[in-house]
């Protein structure tokens, strides 16, 4: 037994890794008590429309809480490796674990998971965040991770995205999760347009607001695709190499903008090929209908014949008429 019970007196503990991610709690539990409100007034309303009017709510809001929730998430990227590598510096104890790379719009995480969990007198289970957006300093903060001793395969992965690193994509990264990001912010708010036109309704612009929103999310994809195949300098841990490809949030923004550009080319075809149908969709024909069955039953009153009698006298039988009060 040595004095510190086997464990290294100048390093600080492992932090608690918190389970999850509080801000996308947050967005998707704000999204899912909107969509609880909108299934209880289900019931309020009638016919055919029902299924319908559920539908539009159910992909208006998954389209809003996808480009909100992708802001924040760290998966665009995503890379993991199983190796025996050292833990510490000082020290030439090893440890087999699995570590992790995460890339997102504003940083990088970097995971460090033991196989066991608990190895030379220690759990190992990290998840370390370096941030890169524009008010955030990426080298103080892996800095910051040099002073507080955290275990060797972390800070190793985490020096390559320095900016006094050889292998220069800090930058690449940094400006094009920026663009991304604006443009994200910028489809949101024409998210929020389109179900503003929807709801008045106007359809046609609505779509329009559908096509620019698929848009903006297909473009950021372009911008976290220049960095994504920019040269990068190789992660060994002895035989094994950490390599990256995309991730969920990925994949999910592509699919999401897909789904906006067939929704809102779908839109501006059936306005231009069979409007009937679009208001169909939209529950629009019902109150035409109606109006359309009160025109029929109340037929409009024919003129009286006194009228008629007026309007069918010549108009050279036409005299002045003085009127003297009696």
């Amino acid at each position: 037994m040595t004095l510190w019970n086997g464990s290294f007196p100048f390093y600080p503990g492992t932090n608690a890794c918190f389970p999850f991610d509080t801000t996308r709690a947050v967005i998707i539990s704000v999204f899912l008590s909107m969509l609880a409100t909108f299934i209880i007034i289900l019931p309020g309303i009638r016919g055919r429309g029902r299924l319908f009017w559920f539908l539009r709510v159910v992909m208006g809001l998954f389209v809003g809480a996808v480009v909100l929730t992708i802001q924040f998430t760290r998966d665009w990227e995503t890379g993991w490796v199983t190796a025996n590598t050292s833990y510490k510096s000082f020290s030439h104890a090893l440890v087999n674990a699995d570590i992790g790379l995460h890339i997102g719009l504003a940083g990088v995480n970097i995971t460090l998971v033991g196989n066991p969990v608990n190895q030379v007198n220690e759990t190992i289970n990290y998840n370390e965040h370096f941030a890169w957006s524009f008010n955030a300093d990426y080298d103080h903060s892996y800095g910051e991770g040099l002073e507080k001793g955290l275990p060797s395969p972390i800070l190793y992965v985490a020096e390559k995205f320095t900016t006094q690193s050889p292998c220069g994509v800090h930058r690449q990264y940094r400006i094009s999760g920026h663009y991304a990001s604006l443009t994200l912010w910028m489809a949101f708010c024409t998210w929020l347009i389109s179900i503003l036109l929807f709801s008045m309704p106007i359809l046609l612009y609505g779509g329009y607001m559908l096509l620019l929103t698929a848009t903006l999310m297909l473009f950021s994809l372009l911008f976290f695709f220049t960095a994504r195949n920019t040269p990068k300098c190789p992660i060994q841990f002895g035989p094994a190499s950490l390599k990256t490809e995309y991730g969920g949030s990925f994949w999910l923004t592509l699919a999401t903008g897909l789904l906006c550009l067939l929704l809102g080319l779908g839109v501006i075809i059936l306005n231009s090929v069979q409007p009937e149908k679009l208001k169909l969709v939209f529950n629009l024909d019902e109150g035409k209908g109606e109006e359309k069955v009160q025109d029929k039953s109340y037929p409009p009153a024919e003129p009286s014949s006194s009228v008629q009698d007026v309007l069918m006298v010549p108009v050279g039988e036409l005299c002045e008429v003085t009127a003297t009060q009696l």
